[in-house]
């Protein structure tokens, strides 16, 4: 069977699947038990999380200017990390970020994701990164889709204070078409190797999993303290 980049992508998102129990914080948000610190905790990581991504899309896209379908899927990736980034900052206004960031110490283990994303923005072959990178969206989507609906029904957050999930949670039919053609590029030119991609793939879900577990931490030690 003619191996094809939308089979591929649609295998890699159902092969690297997390655990449907592996993200502990993503139950505490979503009926309402997560304490405001963790909610500014989590604000914070993704700011420093969106700006590292970015500057690793945004290099991605150079390094793949003689690949132009993966230059426009990085492209694009780099464009929402910006509008991302707007749409943040009424949720970390909301939950009082800005007042908890001179004291904040980032867990190491917040920070895995994100250098892992460089590492792969240096040394990954462009589609098979794309491959690896569009099974993990499938999975944060789903957790950005949850945590809106949490905030909204549980903490009252208004739409500007949930726009950064919903950004995330919602379809996105040009980046999925971004995508394809990016790993159709790769597979064409014989530029993508199935096992390395997933390989990235397993390592970023593993590393997405250590970043929730830290705030799920945080937030546990917190509920201990007299």
């Amino acid at each position: 069977m003619t191996r094809t980049a939308r089979r591929l992508l649609e295998e890699a998102t159902r092969k690297l699947a997390p655990d449907p129990h592996a993200n502990r914080l993503l139950p505490l948000i979503a009926r309402g038990a997560a304490r405001p610190a963790t909610l500014a905790a989590l604000a914070l990581q993704q700011r420093e999380v969106i700006a590292s991504d970015r500057r690793a899309f945004e290099y991605l896209s150079e390094r793949s200017r003689d690949e132009p379908a993966s230059a426009a899927f990085f492209a694009a990736l780099a464009h929402g990390e910006a509008v991302a980034q707007d749409r943040l900052r009424a949720f970390a206004s909301v939950c009082r970020a800005d007042e908890a960031a001179d004291t904040y110490e980032p867990p190491a283990d917040c920070q895995g994701y994100p250098a892992y994303v460089a590492w792969l923005a240096l040394n990954g072959e462009p589609a098979e990164v794309a491959l690896a990178l569009s099974a993990n969206f499938a999975a944060w989507g789903r957790y950005c889709a949850s945590i809106a609906q949490a905030l909204r029904h549980h903490y009252g957050y208004d739409d500007a204070a949930c726009g950064f999930f919903d950004f995330f949670a919602g379809p996105s039919p040009d980046l999925d078409t971004k995508a394809e053609e990016a790993v159709q590029e790769g597979l064409d030119a014989g530029r993508l190797d199935e096992d390395r991609a997933h390989r990235y793939g397993r390592l970023l879900q593993g590393y997405e999993t250590q970043f929730w577990h830290a705030l799920w931490e945080l937030d546990a030690r917190a509920g201990r303290l007299p």
